[in-house]
């Protein structure tokens, strides 16, 4: 699958533009983009493809300067699963509080 970069957007279609796949990433502010919204089809889910779309999100965000913002409940459940990718996430907390 080829996806492709435009500006606040990763996605890949078919070959009738049907878009099978996106992630958006606005502008918050000139440091910081969200990761607003994270699209699988339908027939395409549980293949990994939402997640390789994340790292993706993040090796460009990180490549631009930028911090993340995680808004997406898909990002920021899979950014408390992949703590690795967190050095530029400013808002994911994924700490356990000891009671």
């Amino acid at each position: 699958m080829e996806f492709i970069y435009e500006q606040n957007r990763i996605f890949a279609e078919d070959e009738n533009k049907k878009v099978l796949a996106e992630i958006i990433l606005p502008d918050r502010d000139k440091n910081r983009m969200d990761i607003k919204h994270v699209y699988v089809d339908e027939e395409l889910r549980h293949h990994g493809l939402a997640s390789k779309m994340m790292i993706m999100a993040y090796d460009y965000i990180k490549s631009q300067g930028k911090q993340i913002v995680a808004k997406c409940p898909y990002a920021i459940s899979w950014f408390k699963k992949n703590p690795e990718y967190q050095d530029i996430v400013v808002n994911v907390k994924t700490k356990k509080i000891e009671s």
